[in-house]
């Protein structure tokens, strides 16, 4: 959309009175994401991309996630959702993000954990959207075309893994979030070492960014989450005894590091994606980092 195209619709949308500030916060493959400042109040706003990638989006589900995970404390109020346009306006939660060290926390660890098993709990919307490893694999294979420079040996890897995936969790499935990285954890209550490390541990959490939700193995949030923080396979562990509320299994710790290998390959093939709209410097050294790391785990 133009800068008019998004002014406008900040103005009409976003509560308020007067001309709405407008800030460019992130563009993705398939919406933009605007902060909104107007009588006082922040919002965010999001908005489908130029040119948005074909990821089987599913606007009415996902609007339907939002109420049940807002209504919960765990994402942002909706104040309005076009399922035609794909416009939507979110409040702006107040807090702050963690850094890659802070996730890494033991408490961090358990607040995090606490917060995924109240997601995954939430009943999920009917029809529910399900998505596995291996349909998340087809889809950004099928965008990328003969296109991709995956290796031969990684995309064997990758099928050959996510057929094992998808017989592992065929009787445990949960309302997933699917894009769990620091920049989508708002942490709401103060900052360590302001207040007793117990209240500050009872502060929720908020998520963002729902587009990719869908219910599937709760292990694929706790991958996700241990990926993007580049976890070692002990600290991840750790997520799931916290997630668990007891130490995992031997299956489960294997479950826990195939979820987190086809994670790390599903975001190669978004990073190859995103560099082909912008050779972003950064997301070029992520996806030599991730690819080293696939390649390490085939030994």
């Amino acid at each position: 959309m133009r800068p008019r195209e998004i002014a406008d619709l900040a103005a009409r949308h976003a509560p308020g009175r007067g001309a709405p500030a407008i800030e460019l916060l992130r563009a993705g493959l398939v919406h933009e994401t605007f902060r909104v400042r107007r009588d006082g109040a922040r919002y965010a706003l999001r908005v489908p991309a130029a040119e948005p990638v074909d990821l089987a989006f599913d606007r009415a589900w996902e609007a339907r996630v939002l109420g049940q995970a807002a209504a919960a404390g765990l994402a942002p109020p909706t104040r309005y959702y076009s399922l035609e346009q794909g416009v939507l306006v979110v409040d702006w939660i107040e807090g702050r993000p963690w850094s890659v060290a802070e996730a890494r926390l033991p408490a961090n660890i358990s607040r995090m954990a606490a917060t995924l098993g109240r997601l995954h709990a939430l009943p999920a919307p009917q029809p529910a959207r399900t998505v596995s490893p291996a349909q998340w694999i087809d889809c950004y294979s099928a965008a990328l075309g003969i296109q991709g420079s995956v290796s031969p040996a990684l995309r064997r890897a990758a099928a050959d893994r996510a057929a094992e995936a998808a017989g592992l969790a065929r009787g445990e499935r949960g309302l997933c979030h699917s894009d769990l990285h620091v920049l989508n954890v708002i942490d709401r209550g103060p900052p360590p070492g302001t207040q007793p490390a117990h209240s500050r541990e009872q502060g929720s959490l908020v998520l963002l960014d729902f587009e990719y939700a869908h219910v599937s193995d709760p292990f694929w949030d706790l991958a996700g989450w241990s990926a993007n923080n580049d976890f070692e396979p002990e600290l991840a562990w750790a997520l799931a005894e916290a997630y668990r509320g007891r130490p995992p299994t031997s299956s489960e710790r294997s479950r826990l590091d195939l979820n987190r290998w086809l994670y790390d390959y599903v975001c190669l093939l978004w990073s190859e994606l995103y560099l082909r709209r912008d050779a972003d410097p950064e997301i070029s050294a992520r996806a030599r980092l991730i690819e080293a790391r696939l390649a390490g785990a085939l030994g």
